[in-house]
């Protein structure tokens, strides 16, 4: 690498990012047919994961080499990384704020039926024929294994801090755990649920907003067991120093995200709505 007379860091032109918008959109559309039941979009859903992951690990890995090796990750670049990080759950807390404003539309301000082109009544909620989950049954379990996961995390973070690389591996180990537990749990909640996607007529509209917003947030759960696998792998490699963690650091902050909206969604989703 060139020596140069600044702390910045100028990147050089990466593939990555439109990489991983084809990835994306191609895995957006897969998932579309999937729901449809297509075998072209089992295909393309198939094809998008595994671009998505391979996409992920090249830049990550141009990354981890540019703060390791390169030495590019100065305090004037880390301060940009975390003032980026910020912007990007500010974003994420927005994409979820949609979710909720139609939940809370649907929930709070139902639609009329219509008969004879006039308005009859309105939609019940939860609607005739929806028996929402019990929020103390299976929610409230994924509520307990977040708020541990939130737990084991900080105390990853605590022992990292600490210089006690065995405690901090094996907090984040668990952390990994109990987020695996959590999707298991979130599936067998969707297995058991007598209501799907297929729904028709006013059942679609809790059917919608339960799963977009349930779905999106376990997805963004099983975008953060990646995210804190990565940081697994580089502790066991000695890559982490209480001095320099960023990767971490970052890794915690969108855990503790994932945590915040999901008392957000049992709370209003899976309790108060349905009393």
């Amino acid at each position: 690498m060139n020596s140069k007379e600044h702390d910045f860091h100028l990147v050089a032109p990466s593939p990555w990012p439109i990489a991983i918008s084809a990835a994306i959109l191609i895995l957006a559309l897969g998932l579309v047919g999937a729901l449809h039941k297509q075998i072209f979009g089992m295909f393309c859903l198939v094809l998008g994961i595994s671009a998505v992951l391979g996409v992920l690990f090249y830049w990550w890995r141009d990354v981890i080499r540019e703060a390791i090796y390169d030495k590019c990750h100065t305090t004037i670049v880390k301060h940009g990384l975390k003032f980026a990080m910020y912007l990007f759950i500010l974003s994420e807390v927005v994409f979820f704020i949609v979710f909720f404003c139609s939940f809370f539309k649907a929930w709070l301000d139902p639609v009329f039926l219509f008969e004879a082109f006039s308005p009859a009544k309105k939609v019940e909620w939860p609607p005739e024929g929806i028996l929402p989950p019990d929020p103390w049954s299976l929610p409230f379990i994924n509520t307990l294994i977040l708020l541990l996961s939130g737990t084991t995390i900080t105390w990853a973070n605590h022992s990292l801090l600490e210089n006690d690389k065995k405690s901090m591996i094996k907090m984040l180990s668990i952390t990994i755990l109990l987020g695996f537990f959590f999707i298991i749990v979130q599936a067998i909640e969707y297995h058991e649920a007598n209501f799907s996607l297929q729904e028709t007529g006013e059942k679609l509209i809790y059917t919608s907003n339960f799963y977009m917003i349930t779905g999106f947030h376990c997805a963004h759960v099983i975008i953060g067991i990646i995210f804190l696998s990565v940081c697994l792998f580089r502790a066991r490699k000695g890559q982490f120093t209480p001095q320099e963690h960023l990767c971490f650091e970052f890794a915690s902050w969108y855990w503790h995200f994932v945590d915040v909206v999901w008392m957000f969604l049992f709370l209003f989703v899976y309790w108060l709505s349905v009393y």
